[in-house]
């Protein structure tokens, strides 16, 4: 269940997300704790170069699937984005304004009354092929300010493999937080205050910081951590 609002967790959390986001922003990496600027909405922001790695390698183009909010695919379906394989074409990487980024709340998250767990989905808006790969970097941040963001300690899942995203193509990440305990205030296991951001600034190796936002809530958490998955065209549930 969504973490939910009253008058006292207001005070409670406007005050630790002042000093969490009193932070400069993070320039943008390939590794935990690290997030930058990003566009004023949840989209995707002019930074980014392409990689050299993921410009090497391709497979042949296919059409997106459409998404669903919270559904659960365990293996590509037809017309997904596909892993890149060696022997295919190449195409090179997604830079920051090919992509446009969402998110929602995942099926599957831990026990609890925080978000718990998070899928963001990035959408290649470009009219060409181009090719994701890595872990992304997670930053708590307030709404239109992804300049002044709070950094999360980073904790990688699973191997990173390219990506190639047809135009429309889909690619996806998962978002798993320490979770929020109780009801009203909530409380955290390890002692710590529970904290909530308006939105997230998700950045891709060579692709960018982009602000995301849920529609309907925040992203309540604790201790300032996550743990992700590597970009994939499966999507995760």
């Amino acid at each position: 269940m969504q973490y939910k609002k009253t008058h006292r967790r207001a005070a409670l959390v406007t005050a630790a997300v002042s000093a969490a986001l009193a932070l400069t922003a993070c320039q943008p990496g390939d590794g935990p704790g690290a997030a930058g600027a990003a566009s004023a909405a949840p989209s995707v922001a002019p930074s980014g170069a392409p990689s050299a790695g993921a410009a090497s390698s391709g497979v042949p183009d296919s059409a997106a699937s459409k998404p669903s909010g919270s559904g659960a695919s365990a293996a590509p379906v037809a017309g997904a984005s596909r892993a890149v394989t060696p022997s295919a074409g190449t195409a090179k990487a997604c830079t920051p304004t090919d992509l446009n980024a969402a998110v929602y709340q995942a099926v599957h998250r831990p026990v609890g009354t925080g978000t718990g767990a998070a899928i963001v989905e990035f959408t290649n808006v470009s009219k060409q092929p181009c090719v994701v790969q890595g872990h992304p970097t997670v930053a708590g941040a307030g709404n239109g300010s992804p300049q002044h963001n709070a950094p999360l300690s980073v904790t990688r899942s699973g191997s990173a493999s390219p990506v190639r995203l047809a135009p429309g193509g889909k690619a996806w990440t998962k978002l798993t937080f320490v979770q929020v305990q109780g009801e009203a205030d909530g409380y955290c296991v390890s002692g710590s205050t529970p904290v909530v951001y308006p939105t997230l600034v998700v950045g891709l190796p060579r692709a960018g910081q982009h602000q995301v936002a849920m529609s309907d809530g925040q992203f309540a958490e604790c201790d300032n951590k996550v743990t992700v998955t590597a970009v994939s065209a499966v999507k995760p549930s």
